[in-house]
């Protein structure tokens, strides 16, 4: 026997143990993740203490399973500087808590801590890093494994051993809030891209996860980016064919890589809740695709099956029966003890769900060595080194004619827009407040980059707001500037005057707030808010040179400013180093490499717009607009200019059966950078399916490389296709390889070269 398969039997062995000698309560204890972090501990002029509540909950189910965001921080949460716990005390409070419910239970099981960490962790003094959909735009998993190792090691370090992580939602339409979110509208890069978070975070594929590695729980599953007119939560009205070609490869990515967990969407798919539907949780994930790890439910999702079943115990039966392992804040699983004495579910379906939580407690090593030391900092400036690094790669210049990189001899520099020097408007949801300094805006990125010119600024205008106070004030600077830096967009910055649901989801605004995006932030028009538009209008009208960088959430529509604006850079929400990485870009210290993980559309009346639409006989434009998006999927520009040559096949025929067992086409192109700077190119291979037993898409993804090319050197790229990149789901509805023939695209959206390949 492997010393992997006794370590398993020993985990498996010591389980059924501690499962055999646990009462029916404690049990549903385990599954419990009923309290709010912020709820469970006080902060005092001493230190901090733990709440009565946190105690009567420990004493009702004599232990607790799972603890949410202890340490997490928001207008929500109402946790900042103040009352809430900083860094250098978390692992402090973490021990409190393990070391209560050790000496107050009769098991002494450990608690596992949960946190948000969908771009850094959302607890104080963290590592905020770009939103997904500016490491979808870096194209680089390589680099995104290194900032999510970076991001595990903090949060481990804190006391935690759960990372919530988005990264599992698709992109199908911009107006939903939580766009940010998704690293792509594109299955293949998503999975790449989610594959680096599981080995960024958990580390190899073993038994046990490393002393300074987390379990992920990724988020959602499934379809939650196909929610109806762009909306939260709203169902997702495809078919078993759409859901497996673009929303669960991420997912079956994982799993090759060992995730541990996963948390179930709040959308239904087909009129079944996705906490409900055991066809997607027991079938598909877990025989079909051979997941072992842990369903978690969305907050307060479970509380939603109430209105199908009428009764809490008759919604607990229910999800339990369908694969939900934990709960998340309801007053639904705590009704699980009632359900089980009154016959509704087995003991042995909550003993399923027992097994999967106790074994993430045993494969993060919290029997052995439930408490922590305190957090260390040794290693803060390479994390932030690594941040800077998917800041500047994320970033996509969109249009140049020629005025950028600006010149450093520049005298004088207007920086102007609501973005330009708005910290919170920068780092996106699910974002922690933040302590002075921490976040380099972009005015700050261009003082510190630019010290011999003068540098000034004038916000001209909100993200929303129709105060047009500051847009003469604006003006008035750009003529009297050498050149100017618009910074506009949108924000998902939360504030204390929002409302929120039970959920911690916007759910009111008073009208005042800047935030136009973020979870249940949605949005009919995808044009730029407030008076931003007005504002860039005026400023173009001085004649002075102008740049356009659009930090945001979400791809917006901007076909105005692509028509009439010399230069656009969309930086999406870059960080806390994102202002750095934006000034080094627009002064030519760094070369952009980033590309668009997302379509960027004209207007939001043409929607969807995403690339790798259904190919057919139907008409693509409308009567009055181009049915095209204004900027496709996979572009960005360079300072300089990469050429493509030689695409050649090893060979260009295989049959099925070769496929099938193991054999892959390989291919090779030269890229050759023709310019006078060095710099990254993304070379991207696109397939065209032809005779199918189903439909196919226009072009599919199912390769790219990220290369670095010095100036005038010209580099071999190779790839490869083989069974996972050429199989469809089939008429039959099966994952199977077909006859017939692809056409190959290698090269960028705007130049590519291609070729014929065959299976027969």
């Amino acid at each position: 026997m492997s010393l992997s398969n006794m370590e398993n039997e020993t985990i498996n062995h010591e389980i059924e143990a501690l499962l055999a000698n646990m009462s029916l309560k404690e049990k549903v204890g385990q599954v419990n993740q009923k309290l709010y972090g912020w709820e469970v501990y006080e902060k005092t002029d001493t230190g901090y203490i733990l709440t009565e509540k946190f105690k009567e909950h420990v004493r009702i189910w004599d232990g607790v399973g799972v603890l949410y965001g202890l340490f997490r921080s928001d207008p929500w949460s109402a946790v900042h500087f103040d009352n809430g716990i900083t860094k250098d005390a978390s692992a402090d409070v973490a021990n409190m808590i393990q070391k209560y419910v050790k000496e107050h239970t009769r098991l002494g099981i450990p608690v596992l801590l949960s946190e948000e960490c969908s771009h850094g962790h959302q607890g104080l003094d963290s590592l905020i890093t770009p939103v997904n959909l500016g490491i979808g735009a870096t194209w680089n998993p390589e680099l995104h494994e290194k900032l999510m190792a970076a991001v595990a090691e903090e949060v481990r370090a804190k006391g935690a051993h759960l990372a919530l992580v988005s990264t599992l939602d698709i992109i199908r339409d911009p107006r939903w809030g939580r766009s940010e979110e998704c690293f792509s509208e594109d299955p293949y890069l998503a999975s790449r891209l989610t594959e680096a978070v599981v080995s960024g975070m958990q580390g190899e594929k073993s038994e046990f996860i490393p002393a300074e590695k987390m379990a992920v729980v990724l988020k959602h599953f499934a379809a939650q980016g196909n929610g109806l007119g762009g909306k939260n939560a709203a169902p997702a009205s495809i078919g078993e064919r759409e859901l497996r070609e673009i929303h669960l490869p991420p997912m079956i990515a994982a799993i090759k890589y060992g995730a541990l967990a996963c948390m179930a969407a709040y959308n239904e798919i087909d009129g079944i809740p996705c906490h409900a539907n055991g066809y997607l949780l027991n079938q598909i994930l877990r025989k079909e695709f051979g997941f072992k790890g842990a369903v978690m439910a969305d907050g307060c999702a479970l509380d939603n099956l109430v209105s199908l079943t009428e009764s809490k115990e008759k919604a607990a039966a229910l999800a339990l029966e369908n694969g939900v392992d934990i709960s998340l804040w309801d007053d639904v699983y705590p009704a699980l003890e009632a359900a089980v004495q009154r016959g509704l579910v087995s003991e042995e379906k909550l003993n399923n769900a027992v097994r999967r939580v106790l074994t993430l407690k045993f494969k993060m090593g919290l029997f052995d060595k439930p408490y922590m030391n305190r957090a260390q900092s040794k290693t803060k400036e390479n994390n932030e080194r690594i941040n800077l690094e998917s800041a500047r790669q994320s970033i996509v210049l969109l249009k140049n004619e020629g005025i950028l990189p600006f010149k450093k001899t520049i005298s004088k520099i207007a920086v102007i827009g609501p973005n330009a020097d708005s910290v919170y408007n920068q780092l996106g949801d699910y974002t922690p407040f933040q302590r002075e300094g921490s976040v380099i805006t972009v005015l700050k990125g261009i003082t510190a980059l630019m010290k011999e010119a003068e540098v000034v600024y004038e916000q001209g205008c909100g993200i929303r707001s129709h105060d047009e106070e500051g847009i003469e004030r604006a003006v008035d600077l750009a003529k009297a500037s050498d050149v100017a830096i618009v910074v506009v967009g949108g924000s998902s910055a939360r504030n204390f005057d929002a409302q929120f649901d039970v959920n911690g989801a916007v759910i009111d605004t008073t009208g005042e707030e800047e935030m136009d995006c973020g979870e249940n932030v949605d949005t009919a028009d995808l044009e730029l808010g407030g008076q931003q538009m007005q504002l860039l209008k005026k400023v173009m009208e001085t004649g002075t040179p102008i740049a356009v960088v659009l930090v945001q959430g979400r791809p917006h529509a901007i076909s105005w400013i692509a028509e009439h604006a010399k230069a656009v850079i969309s930086a999406w929400y870059p960080g806390q180093m994102g202002g750095q990485a934006i000034a080094e870009i627009l002064f030519g210290d760094v070369n952009p490499s980033g590309r668009l993980p997302v379509s960027i559309p004209r207007s939001s009346k043409q929607l969807p717009v995403f690339y790798n639409y259904k190919e057919g006989g139907y008409k693509k434009d409308y009567f009055d607009m181009s049915g095209s998006a204004l900027y496709p999927f996979g572009f960005g520009l360079s300072y300089t200019q990469f050429d493509y040559k030689n695409l050649q096949a090893e060979r260009q025929m295989l049959s099925v059966s070769q496929l099938s067992a193991g054999e892959k086409f390989s291919l090779t192109v030269d890229v050759t950078n023709k310019g006078e700077r060095a710099g990254y190119d993304v070379i991207q291979l696109y397939i065209k399916g032809k005779g199918s037993s189903i439909t196919r898409r226009v072009k599919e993804l199912k390769g790219f490389k990220k290369v670095w090319v010095d100036a005038g050197e010209t580099k071999e790229v190779t790839f490869e296709l083989g069974k996972e990149e050429l199989q469809v789901f089939s008429s039959q509805n099966i994952y199977k390889v077909e006859q017939g023939s692809c056409e190959i695209e290698v090269g960028n959206p705007v130049t590519c070269l291609s070729l014929d390949l065959s299976i027969c």
